[in-house]
């Protein structure tokens, strides 16, 4: 079992889902409660989420298959954060911020997963 906590991959997650909660939800206005802003919470919390639970598993096979699913999530909040910036719920400088997070994110990911 590996500690997910010493993970920069997971740092670098927590940040992102940290920011997306205190920065990006609470400007999506409340008719989007139940779409917008629900789908890009979930998406946001999967990332670190399964990075944790890959860690617990015991095989590298295993691990790989939550660091898949968790780059799947990553896609999916950065389309959230790309809708809601096309719908002017956030600015530019707000988007270009949680991008280049997502960025990050995916980056290591995808050579956590190569490796």
């Amino acid at each position: 079992m590996r500690d997910y906590k010493k993970l920069d991959v997971w740092k670098k997650a927590h940040e992102l889902y940290m920011h997306v909660k205190r920065d990006v939800v609470n400007k999506l206005p409340k008719e989007e409660r139940y779409e917008l802003t629900s789908q890009l919470s979930r998406a946001a919390l999967s990332i670190p989420l399964n990075i944790v639970e890959g860690c617990g598993r015991y095989t590298d096979k295993d691990f790989t298959h939550f660091l898949d699913n968790s780059l799947g999530s990553t896609n999916e909040t950065d389309y959230c954060c790309f809708a809601a910036f096309g719908l002017n719920y956030i600015t530019e400088q707000e988007y270009n911020i949680i991008n280049k997070l997502v960025n990050e994110v995916r980056a290591m990911l995808i050579a956590f997963i190569n490796f």
